[in-house]
């Protein structure tokens, strides 16, 4: 069989594609997933339109690949990861509405824990900081708000997982309650050392361990597909959380390599082998992935608003009508014009972690135009990542010496360059911008046979465009002292306000 399916869940939407033996995309469908914002600061996704959005574009790949269950040789999952979701084990229904990553209700409890002096602990067992951007919070909220849910979990009668964990069991109809290393790691509750779930953590947060799924490897046959989504019968042979997924797509694979996602937010992920690396610049230390019995590890910087500031620019102030607008109105101008958008429109990520930081845009006049705007929110994508570059490289006490690079927004060959000039180094984009799909194939097919090696997978991986830097460093230099003005304005926003 020469296919494998890769189910694709992410924060905006819900893809499938289907990959054939040099990791070219055969077939594709994807489709948008509703976002709810109930509250400032709160956003939720509908659980089984989830599941109904994945499910429903299964076929239409199939379709358009030309192919069908018998030639499908395995299945893998990725996906967003930190977002949770609880769920009856009688029923299946979810107990409410998923608490997506980008979620910050639950930083109050975090900050309680932290005059707890309990961060240490936690982040020695975990490898993360503790922040609201993570699972255990808010499991911990679900289980506090929603009536008889603490007593149920208790009981046993509550399941817990990520988007993967959800999806599993959807496919296997009940059948399956697991989730790989890669998505454990990013919970708050699993020790990255004992590959494990932690009963201190678990206590630490109120969780019961009854809730919790099984902890595999992020490549095995754990089950077969038992729902009827054109699939029955194949089995799922990858799970692995979508920026590590995306990692192994691009097969940085060796210590040392990096690569970064430009999607609803931006995902640095460096490699650092089969030892964890603790970071002394609130960057993450997290699983990459496990298979064939060995384990490896990546430093990690998260965005939280990357490719969703675009979405913002549609959708919030309406003044595109499609992100492919953004790149021409950015080189129909000269410059920023002097302005700077800082868009920490759910807080900041790394290497700041303030979750009261809030969207910032400075240097506006009556000069200003949307075209200006437009710059800025792609300059600033890029002076997000272009920070996290920085602390990783003192953290892996080496300069990181070339960036691949994937998601939507990696298609701006703006932004590209803008990103390689603030580097000064190479910013390497694939043929094939799907890595984090190919990433859960790879995962699925290396488990089955269909790859052999990662040798033959790192075979198929070819360059569209390198972008070499071309800006002087005396300009790189001006440009980050302006952006850093513009994030101590962002800083604390929301805390002094209240």
């Amino acid at each position: 069989m020469k296919y494998v399916v890769a189910l694709d869940q992410g924060t905006t939407g819900s893809r499938a594609i289907v990959f054939n033996r040099q990791g070219r995309p055969r077939g594709v469908a994807k489709q948008e997933l509703r976002q709810i914002f109930p509250q400032p600061g709160w956003v939720e996704h509908d659980a089984e339109e989830i599941w109904s959005s994945q499910a429903s574009v299964i076929g239409e790949a199939l379709g358009r690949a030309g192919v069908d269950a018998a030639d499908i040789a395995a299945v893998g999952i990725t996906n967003q990861r930190e977002t949770t979701i609880v769920w009856e084990r009688s029923t299946g229904r979810p107990i409410a509405n998923a608490i997506v990553w980008q979620d910050r209700r639950t930083a109050e409890i975090c900050e309680r824990l932290r005059a707890e002096g309990l961060e240490g602990t936690i982040r020695a067992k975990t490898g993360l900081l503790l922040d609201a951007y993570f699972s255990a919070t808010k499991v911990a909220w679900l289980l506090d708000h929603i009536d008889g849910a603490r007593a149920a979990a208790e009981r046993g009668e509550l399941a817990f997982g990520t988007v993967d964990s959800w999806l599993a069991y959807k496919l296997t109809e009940g059948d399956l309650h697991v989730t790989d290393v890669s998505n454990a790691s990013r919970t708050l509750l699993f020790d990255i050392h004992h590959l494990d779930w932690d009963d201190e953590l678990l206590e630490t947060f109120r969780v019961p361990r009854a809730m919790m799924p099984r902890v595999a490897s992020s490549s095995e046959v754990y089950g077969v597909i038992a729902a009827d989504v054109g699939l029955r019968g194949v089995p799922i042979a990858g799970i692995i959380g979508d920026q590590q997924a995306a990692t192994m797509g691009q097969i940085c694979v060796q210590p040392g390599a990096a690569k970064n996602t430009y999607g609803t937010g931006c995902f640095l992920l460096l490699n650092t082998g089969d030892q964890p690396r603790t970071s002394r610049h609130q960057l993450l230390t997290t699983v990459a992935w496990q298979r064939a019995g060995r384990t490896d590890y990546a430093l990690e910087g998260s965005v939280f608003v990357g490719g969703a500031a675009i979405q913002w620019l549609r959708d919030g102030l309406r003044i595109i009508e499609s992100a492919a607008e953004v790149d021409a109105m950015a080189v129909s101008v000269d410059d920023n014009g002097g302005v700077y958008f800082v868009p920490a429109l759910t807080g900041l990520g790394a290497p700041h972690w303030d979750p009261h930081a809030r969207g910032t845009m400075v240097g506006l006049t009556r000069g200003t135009t949307a075209e200006h705007i437009a710059r800025a929110a792609l300059e600033g994508i890029a002076h997000q990542v272009a920070d996290l570059a920085a602390a990783m490289s003192v953290d892996a006490a080496a300069p990181i010496r070339e960036l691949r690079v994937d998601g939507g927004a990696a298609a701006s060959d703006f932004l590209m360059q803008f990103q390689a000039d603030l580097l000064q180094i190479p910013v390497v984009r694939p043929t094939v911008l799907e890595t984090t799909a190919l990433g859960a194939a790879y995962m699925a097919g290396l488990a089955v046979g269909t790859w052999d090696s990662i040798d033959e997978i790192a075979a198929n991986w070819q360059v569209d465009r390198q972008f070499d830097p071309q800006m002087s460093p005396g300009e790189v230099r001006r440009l980050r002292e302006r952006w850093q003005e513009a994030v101590d304005r962002s800083l604390g926003w929301d805390r002094e306000s209240t």
